[in-house]
């Protein structure tokens, strides 16, 4: 399991890149992708590890819709792993509830959201990614 990316939802991406370049010199900035399972659009900062997501609705029945109309913010972190499946069975173990069970995300990838339910640190919301391999 390694640190992937944080996800920060906007209403507008490009809007927002303007912004963070006001401030952070990106060793690149990726083209806007759909994520048609989230109803989203999606857009990969490189300041080193890990990315920063910049992440925008693109239908009001998205699952960030209201997060992103309200201001937005920081939305979760993601974490790669070898065996999405293997990951989320030894994470609902353990305690933790399965939000979105894996579907295609970015790059053709699974991914899946995570709460894990942590009384004494609230990290909120954990996606999960699978690896390339």
């Amino acid at each position: 399991m390694k640190l992937h990316h944080i996800g920060i939802v906007v209403p507008r991406i490009k809007d927002s890149i303007g912004d963070l370049a006001n401030y952070i010199k990106f060793e690149t900035i990726g083209i806007p992708m759909p994520v048609g399972s989230q109803k989203v659009n999606i857009c990969f900062l490189k300041v080193g590890e890990p990315f920063l997501e910049l992440i925008e609705p693109v239908e009001k029945d998205s699952p960030v819709y209201d997060f992103a109309k309200n201001g937005g913010g920081i939305h979760h972190i993601c974490f790669e792993v070898n065996d999405i499946h293997a990951q989320l069975d030894d994470m609902e173990k353990k305690g933790a509830t399965v939000l979105v069970k894996p579907v295609i995300g970015f790059d053709n990838r699974l991914i899946a959201f995570v709460d894990l339910n942590m009384k004494n640190t609230r990290c909120g919301l954990i996606e999960l990614l699978e690896s390339k391999n």
